[in-house]
Order: C-alpha cells, then sequence, then structure tokens
C-alpha cells in the first residue's frame, strides 16, 4: 500500500515546524517532501548580528537534511499550485522544472519586503530579509568607514558616514542598533578626518519606536539608541531617494550613501496567485489552518490570514513566534486528517513576549509580560534566542563569547554585489547572478497567474514593522555570485548582463550610490 504524499512549500519558520512535527507524528507513514530553494532555515531575529559582524553567516542557518529525518527535500522554487490537480510546479536552481504530487498540501512560503510607492527606493534602497542582504550591508558599511577615513572632500566624508534605516520595528530597530556600534569600532580603527563620527538616523512614520510592541519596550530601545547618538526621528519617512541621498517628508535632504529598506514586510507573491481568499494579501484560512472548501491545503505562518482566537474579529499578526507556533499545529492537522497523530485543534495562542537585541549587553524584553532592561534583558534575550534555535546552539554562544573578548574583524569580503541583492524581489534570500537560468513558463491547467506575473506587483497595505516574520521563500539562483574584492558592483556587459528585474544601471562608481 503506497504512503499519502504531503508536500510542504516553504521552510521558514512556519514550514520547517511543520516538516518536523509531520515527521515525528507519521514516523515514515507518509511521504513527506519539502520544496525550498535552499538546503537550510534561516534563523531570521539574529540576522542583525550577522551584518554587524558578531556572528558568522552559517550560524543562523540550520542544514534541512540534517535535522529532518525522514522528510525528502526538493531544491526549487514554487511557481504554480495546481489545486485541482494536487500538484505543485516548481523551477530548480538550475534551470530545470517538475512537478510534485500531493494528498496533502501545506503552504508556508513566508514573506518578502515590502514595497512603497516612493520614487528611487527601489533603486537605491536594499531590504534586510536574507543572507546576502546581511552580508551585502556589511561590506558597504565597512567600505563607506574605510573610504570616508581616507575622504578629503568633507562633503563626501559626511555622506559615506550618514547611514539611514527606515521603519523603527523589530528588524529595523535592531539593525540600526548593531551596525551603529559596528561603525564606531570602523572609526576607532580608521580615524575619521576632522573628527567626525558615523552618524546614524532612523526614521519610521509611527509615533515611537518599536509602535507593535508594549511602551515600556519603546522607551528602553529609544533611550539605548540616542545614548549612543541615533538620531531617532519619528513622524517621518522617506520622500524620495536618490543617488547622492534621501528627501525626507519633512524637507530636509540628508546626504548618504547607505538607505536600509525595513519598513515591513507582505507575503510572498505566490500567494496571489493561488487565487483564493485573500485577507490583505494573505490567504484565509479557518482555526484548523485549513483553507475554505480545500481540506487538503493548509496554509500558516506570513502566507496565511489565521483567525485570532484571543481576539475575536483579527488575524493573528506575521511574527516569527505566530508562524513557529502555527506550523507545530498545521503539522498535526495535516497528519490527522491522513489518520496518524492526534486530533486536530484550532489554532489558539498566548503571548510570551518579545525580545529586541540593542548589541552589547543591551536589550529590552517583556518575557511573560515582565519588563526588562540593561544586562538582564539581554541575557534573557539570548537565553531565548539559544532555546529557540533548532540547531547551532554551541556555535552561537562561542561566537558570543569571542565577540565579546576579541575584537571584532573588520573586513570585507567582497561576496555580494549590490545589484544581485535588489530591494524589489520575491527571492531576497539568494542573490542574483549573472546567466543565471531562465524561468520556465507556467504549466496549464488551473490557468491562475504564476509566482513571475506577481513578483514584482506591490501592496498599498500600509507598513507594520511587526517583529520577526518568517523568512521568504525564494527564487533559486544557481551558483553563488563569483565578484571581485573591492565592494563595487561588477558591470554589466553583453556576456553577463546584470540578471533579474534590476532597475539601477551598474556604473563603476555604483557602490558608490546610497543603496
Amino acid at each position: 500500500m503506497s504512503r499519502p504524499r504531503v508536500v510542504i512549500v516553504g521552510a521558514g519558520f512556519a514550514g520547517y515546524r511543520a516538516a518536523r512535527t509531520l515527521a515525528r507524528l507519521t514516523r515514515n507513514r507518509a511521504e513527506i517532501t519539502l520544496l525550498n530553494p535552499t538546503d537550510y532555515f534561516l534563523y531570521l531575529p539574529l540576522l542583525p548580528q550577522v551584518a554587524a559582524g558578531v556572528l558568522e553567516a552559517r550560524r543562523v542557518t540550520v542544514s534541512l537534511p540534517g535535522t529532518l529525518r525522514g522528510v525528502r527535500l526538493v531544491l526549487g522554487e514554487a511557481e504554480h499550485i495546481g489545486l485541482d490537480g494536487h500538484t505543485v510546479h516548481y523551477s530548480g536552481p538550475e534551470g530545470g522544472s517538475g512537478s510534485l504530487g500531493y494528498e496533502r498540501l501545506v503552504l508556508a512560503v513566508g514573506s518578502v519586503n515590502k514595497l512603497l510607492p516612493i520614487p528611487g527606493v527601489a533603486e537605491h534602497a536594499h531590504g534586510f530579509r536574507g543572507l546576502p542582504e546581511a552580508l551585502y550591508l556589511r561590506d558597504h558599511v565597512t567600505r563607506q568607514v574605510e573610504l570616508a577615513s581616507a575622504e578629503e572632500d568633507p562633503e563626501s566624508c559626511a555622506a559615506r558616514c550618514t547611514f539611514v534605516v527606515v521603519g523603527a520595528g523589530y528588524t529595523g530597530t535592531e539593525v540600526a542598533a548593531q551596525l551603529q556600534m559596528l561603525t564606531d569600532r570602523l572609526a576607532r580603527r580608521h580615524p575619521l578626518p576632522r573628527g567626525l563620527r558615523p552618524r546614524w538616523i532612523l526614521l519610521d512614520v509611527a509615533p515611537r519606536v518599536l509602535p507593535e510592541l508594549d511602551e515600556r519596550l519603546s522607551r528602553t530601545a529609544d533611550r539605548v539608541l540616542r545614548s549612543r547618538g541615533v538620531e531617532v526621528r519619528m513622524g517621518t519617512s522617506v520622500r524620495e531617494a536618490t543617488r547622492g541621498g534621501v528627501l525626507l517628508t519633512d524637507g530636509r535632504f540628508v546626504a548618504t550613501r547607505t538607505l536600509v529598506w525595513c519598513v515591513g514586510v507582505r507575503p510572498d507573491p505566490l500567494v496571489e496567485a493561488v487565487k483564493q481568499p485573500l485577507e490583505r494579501g494573505r490567504l484565509i484560512v479557518d482555526p484548523y489552518l485549513q483553507l475554505p472548501g480545500r481540506a487538503e491545503v493548509f496554509a500558516c505562518g506570513d502566507a496565511a490570514a489565521v483567525p485570532d482566537l484571543e481576539n475575536p474579529g483579527k488575524f493573528t499578526p506575521m511574527t516569527a513566534q505566530h508562524a513557529w507556533r502555527q506550523g507545530r499545529v498545521a503539522g498535526e492537522n495535516a497528519a490527522a486528517s491522513l489518520g496518524l497523530g492526534r486530533r486536530r485543534r484550532p489554532y489558539r495562542h498566548r503571548d510570551l513576549g518579545f525580545a529586541v537585541d540593542l548589541g552589547g549587553v543591551q536589550a529590552a524584553a517583556n518575557p511573560f509580560g515582565v519588563p526588562l532592561s540593561g544586562p538582564a534583558a539581554g541575557a534573557v534575550t539570548r537565553g531565548y534566542h539559544l532555546a529557540a534555535l533548532p540547531g547551532n546552539r554551541v556555535r552561537v554562544a562561542a561566537d558570543w563569547l569571542l565577540d565579546a573578548l576579541l575584537p571584532r574583524q573588520g573586513v570585507q569580503l567582497g561576496l555580494v554585489r549590490a545589484w544581485s541583492v535588489p530591494l524589489d524581489t520575491a527571492s531576497p534570500e539568494l542573490a542574483r547572478v549573472p546567466g543565471g537560468p531562465e524561468r520556465p513558463p507556467a504549466p496549464a491547467g488551473d490557468e491562475p497567474m504564476t509566482h513571475d506575473e506577481h513578483r514584482n506587483r506591490r501592496t498599498d497595505e500600509p507598513a507594520k514593522n511587526q517583529p520577526g516574520g518568517e523568512p521568504a521563500k525564494n527564487q533559486p539562483g544557481g551558483e553563488p555570485a563569483k565578484n571581485q574584492p573591492g565592494g563595487e558592483p561588477a558591470k554589466g556587459g553583453p556576456d553577463h548582463p546584470a540578471p533579474g528585474p534590476v532597475k539601477r544601471t551598474d556604473t563603476p562608481d555604483a557602490a558608490d550610490t546610497p543603496d
């Protein structure tokens, strides 16, 4: 007798937890396939520490084959979901294509950078949703400080030492806090002329930092940032981004070479292509995480609008905490629907609190509603991350210890170019590469719009800056980018044009633009 087939699309917080739960409950009585373009689960909350050089990149990645026993990994990106035919069509990392049949489907495709119709942002800003973006940002920030230390023109020096982060939610606050400490260390090694110090500006249209969290956490984060010299400007955003800087909504122009876009997330475009009812871009599901009228299809994480049973009439926010818990419930309910494991249950949650790492020993946390700040919050925050990590705990703890005892290495690796991590992408997990595979046409069948047709569509939903969130399912990119050292983007040519829907045109000094 053949085993029932379960396909899970996406290996973010929700997809990884669903796969692990299904494997444990079914005990090889079901054929579980995980479709994902990378072979790792990304622990997104620690990504700012990768950008700051505290953690090495592999520390925040957890091997899928190494930790999901009994789960078959297929590398690729879902392009089309044939609900009537019970088939998932996908493209592979080297240009091929394939399809997966299923009796049960779990959609956990995650989210991507949210774009707003602001002139110049797509061309000159970079998001913060994947490892390539974090590695690029670390190189870029390091390069700007190093170039500024040898800069003779005072205006150019000041622009290189000015860094603008848009979005004072969970991600933007941690990025500003962690990288401000990095640039201060770099400036001590590379003294800036005329006594300049790196300048960090954190913007948000919200009235306070961390607007979705408890006000006490907000006040703590605000105090720490301001004490380090970060300019926190609430009620302000970007009106236009240019090559030389950003025009703010208050009319002031800030000359800068660095614009980091952390204004929130939107569901992966594949969600819209499924052609099922949506709520603010997310698939509407019932409390059991099933699509109405499609009992064989489950959705969870950032891809799903899950009813909040603790707050009737509302949906759970797009956070890592919810995605992780929903993945478990989706796995349990999918197993129960096959007659395996326990009975199905609705998704309910209890707020465990949040933790925001502000660099060094500083943090803001409210575990179980108890507000903490300073070293106590720092200890709780790091303890929480070690407990939540499904792997690499010893390595992460070792990196933290080494960072506390030894000087941090401030070097450029030159692995990721500006053009390879555009803001307007449905695949922030993988850098674009020259000569990458062409995407195959969508198969015939249910005839919904494909993932590609939705790839660059933008939503007008206001940014929520939800803390955490799960990393998006990403398009395959083939080989890693082969870049020359030095940091400037490789120039496109007739043989190796810059791939993908990148709106900028690379020039020899493109690395000096506020990207």
